[in-house]
């Protein structure tokens, strides 16, 4: 079991420990199910009840959270948010960015999407076992699924269930996706932005074909597939899963605000350059930027307008503004004459937001 487990660790020390760790404790088992559903739709409180239930974690106890999400794009801890996602779009639709502690690639949640996370200690963890519930939860439905790789699971070749791993200071968890009756056409708008001018160092998602379980099984639901995770806990451990209190509403509250903030949403991002060029009635411009920490660092102008003035300006405008939409178009009116702003704007929308 331990070996089939080595892929699930992101280095080998990790792997190491856990055989350390066995060899001198014993062959620890799970001896509670506990599990959590939460009733908020908002990413950063469902993280930051994931971030308690992982500090709280007892031993020897196996944690199921099932949560959701509403219109939001989830990225990875070392993506790049500007490469991954339309964010503009996403904004001006009412939705949410959010970052994960999880490696991994970008993903899109709503209410037709139910989230898993398993939580346990390292020499408890079983990313085979894990993988196991989600097939016998799909079995129950009667849905045959298989797994691909250590990520995905499948259904007829294509892709209802990401997932991610974490774990630190002796504590795991694998979370992932189930897709039930997704909104598909907001995935491909979220999450196919046009950045083929950007040049970062975060890692890039890998897009797969994916399917709503309702292709398969037309009734199925959200509150269905619940039952069916803590059915197939119970199954895998042979216990009885036991119903978690509400965490404490002023330590998620904090937490909360944690996820929330707009320096771990994107200035998390590591360094990174971007440039665009377009031509408009009054001549043709190039812009490249430098981003550091979701900030505008550094700035080229190249330009033929006649107005000798613009490079400047524009210069000034960009220069220390926050990568976002509503900061540079406060910055573009505030410094350009009103004929150049919607057009860089737009540009930058186009090619960068």
């Amino acid at each position: 079991m331990l070996f089939s487990q080595y892929s699930s660790f992101k280095t080998k020390f990790d792997f190491l420990y856990l055989l350390f760790y066995n060899a001198i404790e014993g062959d620890n088992m799970i001896t509670k199910l506990h599990f959590f559903k939460s009733h908020s739709l908002n990413p950063y409180e469902n993280l930051a009840i994931e971030k308690y239930l992982f500090d709280t974690l007892q031993e020897n106890t196996f944690t199921l959270y099932l949560w959701q999400n509403e219109n939001t794009v989830v990225i990875g801890k070392n993506q790049n948010a500007w490469q991954e996602c339309n964010c503009t779009l996403l904004e001006k639709e009412g939705g949410f960015l959010a970052r994960r502690m999880s490696g991994g690639g970008a993903v899109f949640h709503d209410t037709g999407n139910l989230n898993f996370t398993f939580l346990c200690h390292t020499q408890d963890y079983d990313l085979n076992k894990h993988m196991q519930i989600i097939k016998k939860a799909c079995n129950l439905a009667g849905i045959s699924a298989e797994v691909s790789g250590r990520n995905d699971i499948l259904v007829n070749g294509r892709k209802f269930s990401g997932n991610a791993f974490y774990n630190s200071k002796g504590k795991s968890y694998h979370h992932g996706t189930i897709l039930i009756n997704s909104d598909a056409k907001k995935v491909g708008r979220y999450l196919t932005p046009n950045k083929e001018k950007l040049q970062s160092k975060g890692i890039k998602s890998v897009r797969s074909r994916i399917i709503n379980l309702t292709e398969i099984a037309p009734s199925l639901t959200v509150e269905i597939m619940c039952d069916y995770i803590i059915k197939a806990t119970e199954l895998t451990y042979s216990l009885k899963c036991v119903r978690l209190e509400s965490p404490p509403g002023s330590h998620i509250a904090n937490l909360s605000k944690s996820y929330s903030d707009w320096s771990y949403i994107y200035g998390s991002t590591l360094p990174f350059t971007a440039s665009c060029k377009g031509s408009f009635e009054w001549g043709s411009v190039q812009l490249k930027l430098e981003i550091n920490e979701g900030i505008i660092e550094g700035v080229q102008v190249f330009t033929d307008c006649m107005d000798w003035t613009l490079s400047e300006k524009l210069t000034t405008a960009l220069t220390n503004c926050k990568l976002t939409y509503k900061c540079i178009q406060e910055k573009l009116d505030r410094f350009l004459p009103i004929e150049f702003c919607e057009d860089i704007l737009s540009l930058l929308v186009k090619n960068l937001l």
